[in-house]
Parts: structure tokens; C-alpha cells; sequence
């Protein structure tokens, strides 16, 4: 028995294998030096695709000169509204629904049915609707980061090892508590996994609404510099949007961490 116990263990050890940790920061090394080789080798036009070093130093630029600040100001003062208002009304609808069999059955077929229209088709009758102003462009976020929360946030809850909550109950426990000290540390992990899968969203939003309807933010930059074929501050503006991207895991990965520390 040891000894079969010992070779599935053996057999299954690559699945539990980690990666070393410089793994990661030495693929994204690798291929920005392969990057610049190609760019060095003039067989890519810098019109086309500019080297490493030209993005940086061109970032730093524009840096210096606040462009990327005040841009990076708006497109984060829009993003942050919009995914936490989304986020609020997901969670909360996301509970009702999971607790109500009246809100299941009113909320669910409104929801399913409206989550697969691309949230990016709806922008132009928002704008119509609220005008081109901030409300319109937090508003289209708020609606791309509420669908994949409610829905995770309802399976969450319907997820619950029912034998849990009878526990509760047999203990006496209010509804109250039974939603805040058992239902919604057990719904957390989908819960989260629903505002991951939102933050990516939320960011494909931000810069479609800034591309149309603003005259600041990360988005609008990108825009302006690509009309003007300026690929290299283009470049700048992709790049702050990715390590904002990574920014907005990095951040969420913590929270949940915090939140759940027994995960």
C-alpha cells in the first residue's frame, strides 16, 4: 500500500511541481531583448514597431512633462468609479438573487439575456442617453464590470455546502448572520474571481469610451497618437495601460488575500 501510494506520488509530482520564480521576469527579459534585436537589425521599421529603449525614453518624456500624469489622472478617477459602482450593484443583486427565489426567478433571465450583448455596442445609445460627459463614459464600465460580478456572486452563494448553513441554523443563528459569517466567506473565491475577470473588462471599456468621447485619459492619447502615426509615444500609452492592468491584479490579489486567508 506504502509503496502504491508512493508512485502515484511520483507519477502526479510534475502537477504539483512549482515554477521558480525568476520563471516570469526572465520570459518578459527574453523577449524584450529579442524585441530590440529585431528592432536594431533594421529589418522592422521604427514606424512600424519602435525599439524598448525608444518607448522608455520616450516615456520618460512624457513623463517629465505631466502628459502621461494628467491622462493616467482621468482614466483612473473613471476606471475607479465605475468598477467600484459596478462592482457594489453586482455583489448586492448578486446576493439577492442568490438568496431570493422571487429575484431569481425576476433577475436571472433580464441578466442572461443581456450578458452577451457586447457592452462595447450599447456605448453610443449611453452616450446618447446621458451625453458625452464623465457619467456616460463610468456608466459603461460600471455596466461591463456588474454582469461578471452578479454572476459569479449568485453561483457563489448557490455554491454554499448547504450542510454549512444547516449547521447555523440548528445553532439558532440569525439570517443575518448566516449571510455575513457563512455564506459570504464561502461565495468569496468566486466572488473575486468574478471582480478579476471584471477588472480586465473594465479596462477594454475605459479605453473605448476615452477613443470616443473624450478629450483626456489613456485611451484618448493612444487615439491622438495614432492619427498622428507617432507610434513611439503610441506605445507609451499600451504600455501604462498594461502595467495598469497588472496595477489592478496586483491589488485585487491582495485584497483577497486579506479577505481570505484561509484559500
Amino acid at each position: 500500500m506504502a509503496s502504491f501510494e508512493r508512485e502515484v506520488k511520483f507519477r502526479l509530482a510534475f502537477l504539483e511541481r512549482r515554477a521558480p520564480r525568476w520563471a516570469g521576469p526572465a520570459g518578459i527579459l527574453t523577449l524584450l531583448l529579442l524585441w530590440q534585436a529585431l528592432c536594431m537589425s533594421g529589418l522592422v521599421s521604427e514606424l512600424y514597431l519602435p525599439a524598448p529603449t525608444s518607448i522608455l525614453q520616450t516615456g520618460w518624456e512624457m513623463l517629465a512633462s505631466g502628459e502621461i500624469t494628467v491622462n493616467l489622472k482621468a482614466s483612473l478617477q473613471r476606471i475607479g468609479w465605475g468598477f467600484f459602482v459596478g462592482s457594489i450593484a453586482g455583489i448586492l443583486i448578486g446576493l439577492l438573487t442568490g438568496f431570493s427565489k422571487l429575484a431569481e426567478a425576476v433577475g436571472n433571465p433580464l441578466i442572461y439575456s443581456l450578458y452577451p450583448v457586447p457592452k462595447i455596442a450599447l456605448l453610443p445609445l449611453i452616450i446618447l442617453w446621458l451625453g458625452i460627459g464623465e457619467v456616460s463614459k463610468i456608466s459603461i464600465i460600471s455596466l461591463g464590470v456588474f454582469f461578471p460580478v452578479v454572476i459569479n456572486t449568485y453561483s457563489g452563494v448557490k455554491n454554499v455546502d448547504p450542510l454549512l448553513i444547516k449547521v447555523a441554523v440548528s445553532y439558532r443563528t440569525s439570517q443575518l448572520n448566516i449571510i455575513r459569517k457563512v455564506v459570504l466567506p464561502a461565495a468569496l473565491p468566486v466572488i473575486f474571481a468574478g471582480l478579476k475577470l471584471a477588472a480586465g473588462t473594465s479596462l477594454l471599456l475605459l479605453v473605448a469610451a476615452e477613443m470616443i468621447a473624450a478629450k483626456e485619459g489613456i485611451g484618448a492619447m493612444v487615439l491622438h497618437y495614432g492619427d498622428l502615426m507617432l507610434t513611439t509615444k503610441l506605445m507609451v500609452g499600451v504600455l501604462v495601460l498594461s502595467l495598469l492592468g497588472l496595477l489592478f491584479n496586483r491589488v485585487l490579489e491582495r485584497l483577497e488575500r486579506f479577505l481570505i486567508p484561509w484559500k
